[in-house]
């Protein structure tokens, strides 16, 4: 067998599927932030070791371990971790103070309806925002609060 034929084998064993797997939710964490999809990953890491060494054979008990692993990792390290993929801002942490969000002025990317979210302009990066008001792309807005990612504007 050559090289690349061992290769190819290699990829498609149930421990390095899992491993894929759990590679591609992490690093999806980065495209879809909010701190739950990492844990899917790492539970597909989990199903992953375990099949590796040999005590998950079959698909049933590598599914119930990843399965129960993504729970477990979910609810346990969550809140630890989420500090780090939040961020901390020079006063603390940033989940805990809008000081740094209310007030400021932002620019309005996308339209913003009463019923449904669009984007606004913050320091350079796009957030999510909704407003009760109307308020069209170049319209300039204030920032009322902060949920997580979700940012509260009215019109400037």
């Amino acid at each position: 067998m050559r090289t690349g034929d061992s290769r190819r084998v290699m990829i498609t064993e149930p421990f390095a599927l899992w491993f894929l797997a759990g590679l591609f939710l992490v690093l999806l964490e980065f495209a879809a932030p909010g701190v739950i999809i990492v844990f899917i990953g790492l539970g597909a890491w989990a199903a992953s070791l375990t099949t590796w060494l040999g005590w998950t054979p079959t698909l049933a008990g590598q599914m119930t371990v990843f399965a129960v692993a993504s729970l477990v990792f979910l609810f346990g390290l969550r809140n630890l971790f989420k500090g780090w993929f939040m961020g901390l801002s020079k006063s603390g942490d940033a989940r805990e103070t809008d000081e740094e969000f209310t007030g400021k002025e932002v620019r309005v990317v996308t339209a913003i309806t009463e019923d449904r979210a669009g984007k606004v302009e913050f320091k350079g990066a796009s957030w999510n925002a909704r407003s009760t008001t109307m308020l069209n792309p170049g319209d300039m807005a204030v920032i009322v609060s902060r949920d997580g990612l979700l940012l509260t504007v009215r019109p400037r």
